[in-house]
């Protein structure tokens, strides 16, 4: 996945009100821009971190920068929650995961549940529907270890709920862990910061949801998936 070039850079002043983060740009500009990513981005605040930012020039944004990439740890990190499914469906159609791939049909943002959408629904018929819920993974506190949730996410919760009752109603429920940041070599989940999640997974597992994590290659220029890597699922 590219971004739309020209990305400028510059350092972060602030992030505040969620959705907002003060930056200083490299060309002395002091600009607010919108930040596409409704979790704490815990380890991802610091003030002084170097960012970079896209623009845009429609004239309906209140905001024409928005925030796409800090830098932490000594490497890049995605922060745009909007993104991973874009992502997990390159790696999909790619063949990064094989027992993903050769689907007839894939289609995004897929009405199924109690009022959900999943976000990427495989289908043929020669094999049972694929239901793939994806979450944007960018916490790090370990070197090596990316993990999720860094906060309390109930609406992960009831999403494991959900693929449960799709395996058990014939289909498959795949949960696919997107990390945006190309420092790690295995998964796990926050158990300490979230108990409550890590049960719903643990149940969604016993019922037959399958999980996959894959890391990604990070540049201003772009972002891909780059490999799978293992899930740590001992508690």
């Amino acid at each position: 996945m590219q971004f739309i070039l020209p990305m400028v850079s510059g350092r972060l002043e602030r992030r505040y009100k969620r959705f907002l983060a003060d930056v200083t740009l490299d060309d002395g500009r002091f600009i607010t821009a919108s930040v596409p990513n409704t979790g704490s981005m815990l380890g991802l605040n610091a003030p002084g971190s170097r960012v970079w930012l896209s623009v845009s020039d429609g004239q309906k944004r209140k905001y024409a920068h928005a925030l796409q990439i800090v830098e932490a740890d000594g490497t890049l990190v995605g922060i745009n929650t909007g993104l991973p499914n874009r992502i997990a469906e390159e790696a999909i159609l790619a063949g990064m995961l094989p027992s993903l791939s050769g689907y007839a049909d894939l289609k995004r943002e897929q009405r199924y549940g109690r009022n959900s959408r999943i976000d990427i629904l495989l289908s043929d018929d020669a094999r049972p529907m694929s239901y793939v819920e994806v979450k944007n993974v960018h916490f790090m506190r370990e070197p090596g270890l990316a993990e999720f949730p860094d906060t309390v996410t109930a609406r992960g919760a009831k999403h494991l709920d959900e693929l449960g009752d799709m395996v058990e109603a014939g289909h498959r429920g795949v949960m696919l862990f997107v990390i945006q940041r190309n420092d790690c070599s295995s998964f796990r989940l926050c158990q300490d910061l979230d108990p409550t999640y890590v049960r719903a997974f643990d149940r969604a597992r016993q019922r037959g949801v399958e999980a996959y994590a894959i890391r990604c290659h990070i540049t201003p220029e772009g972002i891909a998936a780059d490999c799978v890597v293992p899930i740590d699922e001992r508690l």
